[in-house]
């Protein structure tokens, strides 16, 4: 079956069922005919040929660091339904935030047929830039700031700053920090820099109060116990992620503090998790579908277009106050 022999049963020209099958104009009347006997003849266009005819095969590569997680769960939905509207399709890659395999599904989606790829990252290398350079195609990355590409991303350092002008305002002083890597310039980076900002607001220095954690929960728990060891008179801690935030909780309530009498706990995300343990976090909320749907909106216009210039979008936040922080008069 091909789209000649569709035409002759339909009762149309070539051209008519070209068009149809490629989105193009077709009357109402001619798109029924074409649309019924496709439905009863099952027929289905060659991918091969379409994409030596068009030039494109509606396909988009979208690299995440760890599907399992719920905020790139958000970004791959946002993704998803706008290439679906546009009749695209994705082929999704999880990296499990190692570099290497990031750097072969890079490689991987440039050797093979796909109009464009979505990049969700953690930290850039060397070797990161070096595939950049390459790309024929275009590239959006999501999560991230990065200088010189296209890129939807959020304001972390100002959410940062925020949650701990929050915990300044209760009258809080003895504050830390529970980051993750600066090399990651989001999360870690931003919103650690978010947290020194407030900090000095208050004329105070944070910077010997920071420690380092992973993005899991159990890495909150035992970062948290380092924390209160090194600073022996904490009555608040910034949390980089929900997840770190609710591993500082789970040890605080576990050693007999009080939440927020006696240490008030913040945290980035606004996830599920947050939202039911007790005392509900406060938080902040990142538009995490929404960075998926610019973003593929961005790349797709970029298909359109044909263009590789650059565009950013810088995504704002919602502070979520829960009973993890309590206003009270300052001392």
């Amino acid at each position: 079956m091909n789209i000649s022999e569709i035409a002759a049963l339909a009762g149309v020209s070539v051209s008519a069922v070209s068009r149809y099958l490629n989105n193009g104009y077709v009357s109402e009347e001619k798109r029924q005919r074409i649309r019924e006997v496709i439905e009863k003849t099952g027929y289905r266009p060659s991918t091969q040929a379409q994409v030596l005819r068009t030039k494109r095969s509606k396909i988009i590569g979208v690299i995440v660091p760890k599907i399992s997680s719920e905020a790139i769960a958000r970004v791959t939905e946002g993704i998803s339904s706008i290439l679906a509207e546009q009749g695209y399709q994705m082929l999704l890659a999880n990296t499990e935030h190692q570099v290497e395999r990031e750097l072969e599904y890079l490689n991987l989606f440039l050797t093979h047929a796909v109009d464009g790829i979505i990049f969700s990252a953690t930290v850039f290398t060397k070797q990161h830039k070096t595939i950049f350079k390459k790309m024929t195609i275009p590239l959006v990355i999501i999560g991230q700031q990065y200088e010189d590409y296209p890129c939807v991303y959020h304001d972390d350092h100002g959410a940062a700053k925020a949650l701990t002008l929050r915990m300044l305002e209760s009258g809080r002083r003895d504050i830390g920090c529970i980051g993750v890597t600066p090399r990651d310039e989001a999360a870690g980076r931003q919103r650690i820099k978010g947290y020194i900002d407030a900090m000095k607001e208050y004329g105070l220095d944070g910077r010997d109060k920071i420690i380092e954690a992973d993005f899991r929960l159990e890495s909150g728990y035992e970062k948290m116990e380092e924390l209160l060891k090194r600073c022996r008179g904490l009555n608040g801690v910034f949390c980089a992620t929900d997840d770190i935030a609710v591993g500082a909780v789970q040890y605080l309530k576990g050693k007999g503090y009080q939440i927020p009498e006696h240490v008030a706990v913040v945290g980035i995300g606004h996830n599920r998790i947050s939202r039911v343990i007790t005392p509900k976090l406060t938080t902040a909320h990142l538009y995490h579908r929404k960075s998926g749907e610019e973003g593929a909106k961005m790349l797709l216009e970029m298909i359109d277009r044909q263009t590789l210039i650059p565009r950013q979008l810088k995504l704002g936040f919602e502070i979520i106050d829960g009973e993890s922080v309590t206003l009270a008069k300052a001392e």
